[in-house]
């Protein structure tokens, strides 16, 4: 499908599926849901937290350097999320999501989503997916 926009999707938009998410040429993240638009709209809506802006999240880990996972208060998500550095670059990024050109595909079965998602990401070497245990 041509790329549409989190603020252009169309309303026969499906339910549930796999979406990516691009640059002009290059891809850069896939995800699975079971609420296409809701999840959208939660990777890039202002009030969005870590928890719900995943992909926004690890772009501004990415920009500021703050890659690596802590399980202690300080450099936790919510940490960062609210840091004075981290926060506004946070803020940015999901701005830059939601221009982010964005596709689509149908998919009810929770097995297929999963299987595409996988095959989709490794077919295009989207490097903003992880499937590392964690």
């Amino acid at each position: 499908m041509e790329p549409v926009t989190v603020a252009t999707l169309p309303k026969d938009t499906p339910t549930s599926g796999i979406y990516l998410f691009s640059e002009g040429n290059q891809h850069l993240y896939v995800g699975r849901t079971n609420t296409i638009r809701k999840r959208l709209q939660n990777h890039c809506r202002p009030s969005s937290g870590h928890n719900s802006a995943t992909f926004a999240f690890r772009l501004a880990r990415q920009l500021t350097g703050q890659i690596n996972a802590t399980y202690s208060p300080e450099g936790s998500r919510s940490f960062l999320q609210s840091h004075h550095e981290f926060g506004p670059v946070f803020i940015a990024q999901k701005e830059r999501v939601r221009n982010m050109g964005v596709r689509y595909v149908s998919e009810p079965d929770p097995m297929r989503q999963a299987l595409l998602e996988m095959y989709v990401s490794v077919s295009l070497g989207t490097p903003h997916n992880d499937f590392d245990n964690h």
